[in-house]
């Protein structure tokens, strides 16, 4: 059983191939003994916070000018596949706390809030959210209805309400939209950067149990009355919309390079199982039919590793489109769902239980499908890009 067939080491220069290395043996040791607990148990553990900011993951796609890392973008890809192999939980936090948030205060920011907030995000003192999401605005984020009123001078009283916000309910510092006026649409978004803790502001979990990620944080933030300063403003007035696809770029990146992760837990799992379980006088690896779902996902998996290392690659050379994130996180997340799925029937009624890790991952990679951009979105962004419409 070849395992390493499915590791991205061979492809990759030695100091990422190192790299690569030094983030999995961290996955392994810190995260893997707890990702069945948390999941099962739906509890968020605070203690991995500490141990991503201690590892440099959390810091590690900023400039080293400003506290980072400084990771080119493969070398993010190349950390957040390791891990999405272990623990969806872990990959999605870092997408939050350190693209979503932490990016994106550092590049519209002020001196004054990358003072404030930036090195505590980075070494997980604070924890962030991106309070974009709403029930009536999803795909369409111009839609969004959370309003920020002129309150007197340089003052702003937000009311709306946004939900399925990741870290909103154990949040310190949040980058809040909202529209300044209505009726322009997406010339009225703002975004704001300010702490949690203040009047007017309602937090409550997400009502229902989530299908996957059950060790995240997931949230209602119901504002009413919330103030806000225009000095809280994280770039200029009307311009949140640039904010907000920004951030979410950032994030697709993440999100592919973790359904990569996801691909490659589940044919792992599906080779280590079939290899050992025998049915019909011989081992289920056997079959034909098995082995051809084994070859299948494991070029899928290669493809979808190319698609985002490629995007990685492009995104360093500043070539990067809007079209070759969506073709990565496409691929990636569709071919990680038909790989966990296949994992999940390979192990019969093994597969249903969470003893074995793979109904976990059949589970988690659901929400990598809607996440920073549903898979039909993805399909009108790339279909646009051909058309050039």
């Amino acid at each position: 059983m070849n395992l390493d067939l499915l590791l991205p080491d061979a492809d990759l220069e030695p100091a990422d191939r190192d790299f690569a290395g030094r983030i999995r043996a961290f996955a392994a040791s810190a995260l893997a003994p707890h990702a069945r607990t948390c999941d099962e148990q739906r509890t968020f553990r605070r203690a991995m916070v500490h141990e991503l900011a201690a590892a440099g993951i959390l810091g590690g796609p900023l400039p080293k000018d400003a506290g980072g890392g400084g990771w080119t973008p493969l070398q993010l890809a190349l950390a957040h596949e390791e891990l999405g192999a272990v623990c969806g939980n872990a990959r999605g936090f870092c997408a939050v706390q350190t693209g979503l948030v932490a990016q994106c205060l550092h590049r519209y920011g002020t001196a004054a809030q990358r003072s404030r907030w930036l090195q505590p995000l980075l070494h997980g003192t604070a924890i962030g959210c991106f309070a974009l999401t709403e029930p009536e605005a999803g795909s369409d984020v111009a839609s969004l209805r959370t309003h920020a009123m002129a309150d007197g001078p340089g003052r702003y009283a937000v009311r709306g309400s946004k939900w399925w916000i990741t870290n909103g309910g154990i949040a310190d510092v949040m980058i809040l939209f909202a529209t300044l006026d209505p009726s322009q649409g997406r010339a009225g978004l703002t975004a704001f950067l300010v702490e949690t803790d203040r009047q007017g502001l309602q937090r409550t979990p997400m009502p229902g149990i989530e299908l996957g990620h059950r060790g995240s944080d997931h949230a209602v933030m119901t504002f009413d009355g919330f103030p806000v300063l225009a000095d809280e403003m994280l770039g200029q007035p009307g311009k949140g919309f640039g904010v907000a696809m920004g951030g979410l770029a950032a994030g697709r990146l993440s999100v592919a390079a973790g359904a990569v992760g996801v691909h490659r837990a589940a044919l792992t799992a599906a080779l280590q199982f079939t290899g050992e379980r025998r049915q019909f006088g011989q081992p289920l690896a056997a079959q034909q039919m098995v082995q051809e779902r084994l070859a299948d996902h494991c070029t899928s998996l290669h493809a979808s590793r190319g698609l985002v290392h490629r995007c990685a690659r492009r995104r360093a050379a500043g070539s990067e489109t809007a079209a070759d994130l969506a073709m990565a996180k496409l691929y990636a997340t569709e071919a990680a769902a038909r790989a966990a799925e296949d994992a999940v029937q390979l192990h019969g009624a093994r597969g249903y239980s969470s003893a074995f890790p793979v109904e976990r991952l059949w589970r988690d990679i659901q929400a990598l499908r809607i996440y920073e951009g549903t898979t039909l979105i993805q399909k009108t962004i790339v279909a646009r890009a051909l058309l050039g419409s």
